[in-house]
């Protein structure tokens, strides 16, 4: 979906063609959900559905955002599944406070920088067994249920075991990701016989797709609890597997794993504070942005003005050069976060930011920069006021292509973030976590919640969370229009691991159609390169608390994606 657009194609686009047909605002492709009770935002319809299934029995919030996401490992493989990460933030309304969950895996302790070198290699391939990481998604579950869960996690399991047992349709998006990836992963142990229809092709749009292993695994996880992933059958299947197959995650790599609850950090954004958890992710970034646009008044410049886009990508390219600089596994390398999100640090950094040319340098680099569809974001509120914000990922596509037999899923290639270089931040060493693109992020007011929400997709998302935010808060857009509107994305900031050289030309400016002729111009004459692309601005959910009781939800138009409630 990166196809690039002739500049011919937007000649007619302008905000007023983008009109909602009732409302006559602009970009909203349909109305927000209303509910009383309770509220679920996924990128799959099933999935929400379950979300409900699960707040009407009288399961939480953290219950209905578990078993969602265990069907969506089984009907979105494309995005996530339980060889990923999981990064979560929780509003408890007992403690009236937000909880952060890390639930990211560390590096295989059995393979060394040296190992890299021996091969000859320069980075961390993409696929194969030497990207992959321990997977923190069943831990991170296991952890959330325990404090937050109110239904036994059987029961939370049980709709995707039914799924994945009987079968489901396959949606449109979904089928168009998995096909792109069978050709590439096919060949790697265990793909084919378990993610193929026949070990040939991908299943088709509305095609019945069963995955009895995943099953399997899952009954295993429900009668065995975490440890049955880490330190029992499953633990052994994978140790020999790899073993078998030029890998190196080992038991010893699984039996050793534990996320960590972590604090999530904040900065105000005119009033509203806005959550991200800290590295070795990359939600600060969003931070940053928002401090560094802080100063304008973009309301009066208008959404998708010239200085709008402007500053919000020369904001994005200092952010982005902290990034690469800062934001590792704090265990190896620690991070000032304080002072990178802080209001003085912004205006310091915010004086290299000129109104009438672009950045053509912002030193030092970023981490790599993917454009697929790769990650799953969700977002449930329940009736007493619990909300979560999750985000699960096998990083690339459908990630390393390893697919342990009889298991059901396939492992996160997380580890291709890593540099092989020694002394950066982010250099591969054993037993570290990698630099990290999924971010959930909230919102409150006041102290009480306002927004649980999240923009997946790469280096799109702290791009994307901070253009909610300005969509929301600059430019007063409800909360389905805020997604919906043309998004910007700013690419090409400097690549960490030595293979590229640092940005000296600007990057480029991706911009979803609905910006105007008008607008384009003046950025070039500015000095910024603009590009017109499919595909790379992300998959957005999000659910507000609504000022006269229950909650407003809404979801990405660009997927497959479903609000609901009742």
């Amino acid at each position: 979906m990166r196809a690039l657009l002739c500049v011919g194609a937007l000649a007619a686009v302008s905000t007023a063609d983008a009109a909602d047909r009732i409302t006559g605002q602009p970009f909203a492709t349909r109305s927000e959900v209303y509910a009383p009770h309770a509220m679920a935002a996924t990128s799959h319809p099933l999935a929400t559905q379950i979300a409900l299934e699960v707040m009407r029995g009288g399961g939480s919030a953290v219950d209905a955002a578990i078993a969602a996401n265990a069907a969506l490992g089984l009907m979105e493989p494309t995005g996530n599944g339980i060889g990923g990460d999981l990064f979560a933030i929780v509003w408890d309304p007992a403690t009236r406070k937000l909880h952060g969950y890390n639930g990211s895996g560390r590096s295989p302790r059995s393979l060394s920088l040296a190992e890299f070198e021996r091969r000859g290699l320069a980075e961390v391939p993409s696929h194969g067994p030497l990207p992959v990481t321990v997977p923190g998604a069943v831990d991170a579950w296991f952890a959330l249920h325990e404090r937050f869960g109110k239904r036994p996690m059987a029961d939370n399991l049980a709709p995707a075991i039914r799924y994945a047992r009987e079968g489901h349709p396959v949606h449109e998006t979904i089928a168009y990701y998995w096909n792109r990836s069978v050709p590439l992963l096919s060949k790697w142990p265990g793909f084919a016989e378990q993610f193929t229809v026949d070990g040939k092709r991908a299943p088709r749009t509305g095609e019945t797709w069963k995955n009895p292993n995943l099953a399997d695994t899952l009954q295993a996880l429900a009668e065995g609890g975490r440890d049955a992933f880490y330190k029992g059958d499953i633990a052994r299947t994978i140790d020999a597997y790899f073993k078998a197959n030029d890998g190196f995650l080992s038991y010893e790599d699984l039996a050793a794993h534990e996320g960590e609850w972590v604090e999530p950090v904040s900065t105000d954004y005119r009033g509203f504070d806005v959550w991200e958890l800290p590295p070795n992710g990359q939600g600060i970034a969003a931070l940053q942005i928002l401090n560094l646009l802080e100063p304008y008044d973009l309301k009066s410049y208008g959404f998708g003005s010239p200085e709008h886009v402007h500053l919000f990508v020369e904001a994005k390219k200092l952010a982005f050069a902290d990034r690469a600089r800062w934001y590792a596994d704090p265990s190896f390398h620690p991070a000032p976060v304080a002072r990178l999100i802080s209001k003085a640090y912004a205006a310091e950094r915010g004086k290299l930011i000129s109104m009438d040319s672009a950045l053509r340098e912002a030193q030092p680099g970023t981490p790599k920069q993917l454009d697929e569809g790769d990650t799953i974001y969700l977002t449930v509120a329940d009736a007493h006021g619990m909300m979560v914000s999750l985000i699960q990922s096998n990083y690339r596509g459908m990630g390393s292509g390893m697919a342990p037999p009889g298991l059901g899923f396939i492992f996160q290639d997380r580890g291709e973030q890593f540099v092989l270089k020694p002394g950066h931040p982010n250099s591969f060493e054993p037993g570290k976590r990698p630099f990290h693109t999924i971010i959930p992020a909230f919102v409150t007011k006041d102290g009480k919640p306002w927004l649980s929400y999240g923009v997946m997709g790469g280096a799109m998302q702290p791009q994307g969370h901070a253009q909610i935010i300005l969509n929301l808060i600059d430019f007063g857009m409800n909360l389905q229009e805020a997604g919906d509107a043309p998004r910007i994305q700013h690419d090409g900031s400097t690549d960490p691991s030595g293979q590229a050289t640092a940005m000296s030309d600007g990057g480029e400016v991706d911009l979803e159609t609905g910006f105007s002729y008008a607008t384009v111009r003046a950025l070039m004459r500015k000095g910024h390169s603009v590009r017109f692309a499919h595909g790379p601005y992300g998959g957005y959910q999000a659910i507000m608390v609504n000022p006269q009781g229950g909650w407003i939800g809404a979801s990405e138009s660009r997927k497959d994606g479903h609000a609901a409630g009742y």
